[in-house]
């Protein structure tokens, strides 16, 4: 089915007055705009969907790194240092810190933390510490939400160091183009942790405190378990952006988009995606995927950072030249209609369960035998369904 044969999508949420201009500041490149809009998602304030709606067609253009690990592995200061670096080449840095969330009030624990400690006064560098809103480890649709605000506002950069809490770190990849893994010397359990599910989202892992003993033995852990989940292969399908993601991009590396032109990490010769990135069909076994990197740092001092950053380079001219950037975004897409959806369907539900008389209630009649689980979803569900068949229906015939 092709888009004119595409059934047609409900019109754009639409912006109050207030908002509109709201959204005009931003992408005029004021930072108190930009503050107030993120305030507005991170609360879901009404209105917001129709402000994060409004500046979906501003993004793009922005390079998106996160950067995730245990607690203890040095990620806040690291970051710091990679936001100081961007800014000596002339970079603009947008920072969200994802922070456990609150038991009481769902804001950040470390909110008020002084974190950017190198960048203080920089206008060029916006860091903002977010909640992880209970999904520990993860990042919650609201922070989705506020890198595209960071991107639409026109960073060239956006950072995201998340909480640090084990396999759900996965989640990172749902927003990030590319993903650095940390771990510090000697934590044979964070290696471990590695190998239960984190390997397989990492770009680029990065052995932290490299000055400290057991650091290269940390490396050489890191370098067999890429090799591993390689299979001894040369590269293919390592890291998220594996080859057979590759493939699902097809021939006409359009993913690469307005990202062609970017500011770091481009193809030397100029070309774009469209041009040099993807390879005739006869050279597609030729093509190899991107081989995670092992590196050392030494956040406190800023050893390895520069180092650091050319290979996030490396991996964004990778995305771009071989037109994966086309599969991340559908990926990245995809799942974020489904969150959406599934949510919203989710709130309906809630209401009608509401208007049934409450879930103890229902819960109740279960308990009485007087109806079963699987009845009571029906009825609840039913309607909806119906509603969306119906409409269904008439969009085909119009």
């Amino acid at each position: 089915m092709d888009g004119s044969d595409a059934p047609a999508l409900g019109d754009a949420p639409t912006l109050s007055a207030a908002d509109a201009a709201l959204v005009d500041e931003l992408l005029d490149g004021s930072h108190r705009a930009l503050a107030r809009v993120i305030t507005k998602i991170e609360n879901r304030t009404p209105g917001y969907r129709a402000i994060v709606s409004a500046l979906h067609e501003h993004t793009g253009g922005a390079d998106v790194v996160g950067i995730t690990g245990s607690p203890g592995a040095g990620k806040s200061t690291l970051v710091d240092k990679l936001a100081a670096d961007y800014r000596d080449r002339g970079d603009t840095v947008g920072v969200i810190a994802v922070d456990p969330s609150s038991p009481y009030t769902g804001g950040a624990v470390l909110g008020d933390r002084i974190r950017m400690g190198s960048n203080v006064g920089d206008m060029d560098v916006f860091f903002r510490s977010m909640s992880a809103r209970g999904q520990l480890g993860g990042l919650s649709t609201a922070t989705a939400d506020a890198v595209k605000a960071l991107d639409a506002f026109g960073k060239d950069v956006v950072i995201l160091e998340t909480v640090g809490a084990g396999q759900n770190e996965v989640d990172v990849v749902r927003t990030a183009d590319t993903v650095a893994v940390l771990v510090q010397p000697g934590s044979g359990d964070d290696v471990q942790t590695l190998k239960a599910g984190i390997l397989e989202i990492g770009d680029v892992f990065v052995v932290n405190k490299a000055d400290m003993d057991g650091a290269q033995r940390t490396v050489a852990e890191l370098e067999e378990m890429v090799h591993r989940r390689e299979g001894g292969t040369t590269g293919r399908d390592a890291g998220h952006h594996g080859a057979a993601s590759m493939a699902s991009t097809g021939a006409d590396g359009s993913g690469s988009g307005h990202r062609d032109a970017g500011h770091a990490g481009g193809s030397e010769s100029g070309e774009t995606g469209d041009a040099a990135g993807v390879a005739d069909a006869d050279d597609a076994d030729d093509d190899e995927s991107w081989t995670p990197e092992v590196l050392e740092t030494v956040a406190n001092t800023g050893e390895g950072v520069a180092a650091l950053i050319e290979t996030f380079d490396a991996h964004a001219a990778y995305l771009r030249e071989s037109g994966e950037i086309a599969a991340t975004e559908r990926r990245r897409y995809a799942e974020e209609i489904r969150t959406l959806v599934r949510a919203d369907v989710g709130a309906l539900a809630t209401d009608e369960i509401e208007r049934r008389g409450g879930i103890d209630r229902l819960a109740e009649r279960v308990r009485d035998r007087e109806t079963d689980p699987y009845a009571v979803a029906e009825a609840i569900v039913g309607p909806i369904a119906d509603c969306v068949e119906e409409t269904g229906d008439r969009a085909r015939d119009e």
